[in-house]
């Protein structure tokens, strides 16, 4: 494929609206959130802790409760993740992704949008947007749609 001028203006928009994304508060909240939770050693390492306990979980849930020591590493896992979820820190990174990813999710729309109203855009939640059918195409759900 050949670089034409179009192609150069795509790919300059596209730095601008990167730049503009870097520069925008969503991400500098999510930024200054992943700060907090990182800088904290004792935080870090409840999250080692804790991605160690999920491996084993993950180990358990290949042979479910079969699994010698499924009980125990079920509800270790559960204690873990709960004790991060109720960290400030933690809840505060959360809501920073979410935010960031419904920004990311919006200008998605918006870029698809441009193009055709039945473009269908992958959004955070796995799940198809598309104003015609609400999103049920192709993600299991029910849609009404003809595509």
């Amino acid at each position: 494929m050949m670089m034409t001028d179009e192609w150069m203006r795509v790919i300059d928009m596209a730095e601008e609206l990167s730049d503009m994304l870097l520069r925008s508060e969503v991400v500098k909240t999510y930024r200054d959130a992943y700060d907090r939770v990182y800088s904290d050693a004792d935080l870090r390492k409840e999250i080692i802790t804790f991605n160690k306990m999920k491996e084993q979980y993950e180990d358990v849930q290949r042979f479910g409760r079969y699994h010698p020591d499924y009980k125990v590493i079920m509800k270790e896992i559960r204690l873990q993740k709960r004790a991060l979820d109720l960290r400030e820190e933690v809840a505060a990174l959360r809501l920073a992704e979410n935010d960031v990813q419904s920004l990311l999710d919006e200008i998605g729309r918006m870029i698809g949008q441009s193009v055709s109203e039945a473009v269908k855009v992958p959004a955070g939640d796995g799940v198809f947007t598309n104003s015609s059918c609400g999103g049920g195409c192709g993600s299991g759900g029910s849609c009404s749609c003809s595509a």
